[in-house]
């Protein structure tokens, strides 16, 4: 099931067994599990009937144990394990060529249960940062008579426009080059830019517009000295921008480490080499195949101008000559900041 199929059974108080919660984004895993902690049962009924347990203090047949007993004065009782990942004995590998009575002789304690389990247990297991093999008995099991989720990683380019949704949830609004440089700076760890989103509406009147000036004042990123004004510039073939922010970079390398200005860079020439071959090249065309909110197609069409193919083919030569130098090969003892302040000086010349 999807995240928003599960949170919408949920609201409806339509509950499943078992709901097994994996995979490398931990951010929708505790929503589901927060959502039934805080949701399922009334105040009253979770003195009895709710336990929290930890991975690295149970096994699975402590929880097999406690999902069996029946609730107190309660519909339901409910069961959630966190770090179920650190558990040892709940999943286990099929074995390739065994028989299927081998199999059943094999099986672990918590896919037994899975096969069998509890109708008044609500049992909602976070697996973080692992996911089953979806071909495994224990996954298929699962599939079968309970929930599972895979909590994907988000993409990069993902990250604006879950941003976007995010404060539509909360009925704040963001300005494209915002969320952009947010999503830019905050990574895609969901988690943290949920904390910072949160502490931003704080301090601003409800329903507000977030703007680059909200970021700077609150969060504590440069609306000036940022990638994105550095790709800008770039873009535009504007030196004298250009060079004051590599100079604020410069001066800045712990914010502002040559690694993550590179790999920026590479994102932003990636797109403008892709921009080059289409063919169709309207608005929505453009931000479509290149993943890029509408707002800045334009820059990529000003861009697209001022560097050919030729010189593109030139500049990713230059990301990986300087990629490498800011490892140490060949650099010499230059320092990260002079390191950029060449790159920068070979893409624009």
């Amino acid at each position: 099931m999807e995240f928003n199929d599960i949170i919408s059974e949920l609201k409806k108080k339509v509950y499943r067994p078992v709901y097994f919660l994996m995979g490398e984004e931990a951010y929708f895993i505790d929503m589901i599990s927060d959502y039934i902690e805080q949701n399922v049962l009334d105040d009253s009924e979770k003195e009895f009937n709710q336990t929290i347990l930890y991975g690295r203090d149970v096994s699975a047949s402590d929880i097999v144990n406690a999902a069996k007993r029946f609730p107190m004065m309660s519909e339901h009782q409910v069961i959630i394990v966190k770090e179920a990942q650190n558990i040892k004995d709940l999943v286990a590998k099929d074995k390739e060529g065994a028989k299927e009575k081998d199999k059943e002789k094999a099986k672990l304690p918590f896919e037994a249960y899975i096969e069998n389990p509890q109708k008044s247990t609500i049992l909602v297991v976070c697996y973080k940062y692992k996911t089953l093999d979806k071909r495994t008995a224990t996954a298929k099991a699962i599939d079968k008579n309970a929930v599972l989720f895979d909590s994907k990683k988000i993409y990069d380019n993902k990250v604006p426009d879950w941003i976007n949704n995010y404060l539509k949830g909360k009925e704040y609004t963001v300005s494209p080059q915002a969320s952009a440089l947010l999503g830019e700076y905050l990574g895609t760890n969901l988690s943290k830019i949920s904390n910072e989103l949160d502490k931003l509406m704080i301090n601003l009147p409800p329903k507000s517009e977030i703007s680059l000036e909200h970021i700077q004042t609150n969060i504590g990123i440069s609306k000036e000295y940022n990638v994105f004004e550095l790709q800008t510039a770039v873009g535009k073939k504007d030196v004298l921008k250009a060079n004051r922010i590599i100079n604020y970079f410069s001066s800045n390398e712990k914010e502002h480490p040559l690694v993550m200005t590179m790999s920026s860079l590479y994102g932003y020439f990636c797109k403008l080499l892709s921009y080059q071959f289409l063919t169709d090249k309207s608005k929505p065309s453009v931000a479509s195949a290149l993943g890029v909110n509408p707002f800045f197609v334009g820059d990529y069409e000003r861009a697209a101008k001022n560097y050919s193919v030729t010189k593109l083919k030139s500049i990713f030569g230059y990301l990986r000559e300087y990629d490498l130098k800011s490892k140490g090969v060949d650099s010499g003892t230059a320092s990260q900041g002079e390191l950029l302040k060449e790159l920068i000086f070979k893409i624009l010349h």
